[in-house]
């Protein structure tokens, strides 16, 4: 299969979209043949750049692992905050829209996503950039519940949100290997998101 950017890498680019390029390469890579062989070199010559293009951009092959995570991420997070804005503030849409956009998102991203957790995993810069990326997930959602969580404490809200968030990946998983259906798995999670945001909290004070 030829590179999707094999025309654009004949003439000279932007520095930025050369870096979108070689990311979108190396996306493509992972997809295609997992994290094993992922090199900057083999990512260079993919886009028709020479090895230096790459380094230049990256310099490491970690920098360029984790710079593909953050922009797979960015860019659902992009689509989820977006959906979000019109759709209905009752609970049970709020929940229905966050769960069918995140077993949405593992389906178009999800073997990246997981191949370069798991390739990544002790890497102090993934570490860093995964507790970013919680912590908007969350804020996003806390947001997105807050009129129907009234009865929550803030910090029971955004516990709440984490253990969500732990929900959807592991639902998602079983939708990767095939166990369950998209729409089985997005209700499963609507079901659980409604569940644990009405719920009171299991203590006081």
């Amino acid at each position: 299969m030829p590179p999707t950017f094999a025309v654009a890498s004949t003439r000279k680019l932007p520095k930025q979209e050369r870096r979108e390029q070689l990311l979108a390469c190396a996306q493509e890579m992972i997809r295609e043949e997992g994290t094993e062989s992922l090199t900057l070199a083999r990512v260079a010559e993919r886009a028709g750049v020479t090895k230096p293009v790459a380094y230049d951009h990256f310099g490491t092959r970690e920098t360029l692992m984790v710079e593909l995570f953050r922009r797979i991420d960015d860019r659902q997070t992009a689509l989820l905050v977006d959906t979000l804005k019109s759709t209905e503030g009752r609970l049970d849409a709020i929940a229905a829209t966050i769960a069918a956009a995140y077993m949405s998102c593992a389906l178009e991203v999800g073997t990246e996503w997981y191949a370069l957790s798991a390739a990544l995993k002790g890497s102090e810069a993934m570490e860093a950039v995964q507790r970013e990326l919680v912590a908007r997930y969350v804020g996003i959602w806390r947001d997105a519940f807050a009129p129907h969580a009234a009865h929550l404490p803030p910090d029971e809200l955004s516990l709440r949100c984490i253990g969500i968030l732990g929900a959807g990946e592991a639902i998602s998983l079983e939708l990767l290997r095939g166990h369950i259906d998209e729409a089985r798995a997005a209700r499963s999670l609507a079901a659980l998101i409604t569940a644990a945001i009405r719920a009171q909290p299991a203590f006081s004070g």
